[in-house]
């Protein structure tokens, strides 16, 4: 197929999207920002969901800039329902460490829009006020979109767990959970201790936190990412793995090709002329990022694509 026939593919995919019923356009896309953090019980990465919910992923990327989660702790842990932090961490001085509620910024309009299904993460705010979250979320142990979809206005999801992230709360949720409410109020009820030895507590601690922005997430066998095909066309698109011998095989999926209306910051970009695709960030698991991913057009008309390069 000549070069010029694989731009009328993607636009006729993008055309028969538009006239779908279902079909909605996007007013912008962007890069995939992605929250690393190191824990004293596993390291786990979350995609934030700036489309979905832009103001709280916004809000929740203050509080790391600000270092508020950093020595963090996970204060409520209530099994096959949900893992909290965000609202206490640990300082250290002279006259030794001490557990400090974070300072907070203003709270920030309700964003319920996704689901809370396991591995989801979401705001916790006060009850009877949807607007209401400041710095406290949670992690969905378990499908609760029944119940916490349906109350307070909906609880906010902005961000999901990548990869085996789950494994870490899924252990976070099994450690002995002790009442310290005497000691430090009614938000320690049940919170998770790794160890508890002659009033000595360790607590399920978060020692530091890390901001990606990448082009790609690649996770479940499928990479998604914005695109620009030229000609000032942009896309969303999905590219699902068929085969790993002797190459590295994906194939676009045709119900994923989706029409963006403004050039996100951090794009891939395809070539006509070169058939190739170049992908300049792809997070792979929770601790690589692969660059400069190379892929060319190699079946044109089953819209193959084979990785041939990458640093």
């Amino acid at each position: 197929m000549p070069a010029s026939r694989n731009l009328s593919v993607i636009r006729i995919i993008a055309i028969s999207l538009l006239t779908s019923p279902v079909f909605f356009l996007p007013t912008l896309s962007h890069a995939r920002p992605i929250a690393c953090f190191n824990t004293n019980s596993g390291d786990f990465c979350m995609e934030l969901l700036d489309r979905q919910a832009p103001r709280t992923v916004s809000n929740f990327i203050n509080y790391i800039n600000s270092g508020a989660y950093t020595n963090g702790i996970f204060h409520r842990s209530v099994p096959e329902f949900v893992i909290q932090g965000g609202g206490y961490k640990l300082v250290s001085n002279s006259s030794g460490t001490s557990l400090n509620a974070v300072t907070t910024f203003a709270p920030v309009m309700n964003e319920y829009a996704v689901p809370n299904t396991r591995g989801t993460v979401a705001m916790a705010k006060v009850a009877n006020d949807p607007n209401s979250a400041t710095s406290q979320w949670f992690v969905n142990l378990s499908d609760n979109a029944a119940n916490l979809d349906k109350q307070n206005g909906g609880f906010t999801v902005f961000a999901k767990i990548l990869y085996n992230g789950m494994s870490v709360f899924d252990a976070i949720a099994a450690l002995p959970v002790v009442n310290f409410s005497t000691n430090f109020g009614s938000d320690f009820s049940t919170t998770p201790t790794v160890s508890f030895i002659s009033q000595q507590v360790t607590l399920a601690v978060i020692s530091s936190v890390r901001l990606r922005d990448v082009t790609a997430v690649f996770e479940n066998d499928r990479g998604s990412f914005a695109v620009d095909t030229g000609n000032n066309e942009f896309y969303d698109v999905t590219l699902r793995l068929i085969a790993t011998q002797p190459s590295i095989v994906f194939q676009l999926e045709s119900t994923r090709v989706i029409p963006v209306a403004n050039k996100p910051a951090n794009i891939a970009t395809f070539s006509y002329q070169t058939n190739q695709l170049v992908i300049p960030s792809v997070q792979v698991d929770a601790a690589t990022v692969v660059n400069n991913v190379l892929l060319t057009l190699s079946n044109p008309v089953s819209l193959q694509f084979t990785v041939t390069g990458s640093n």
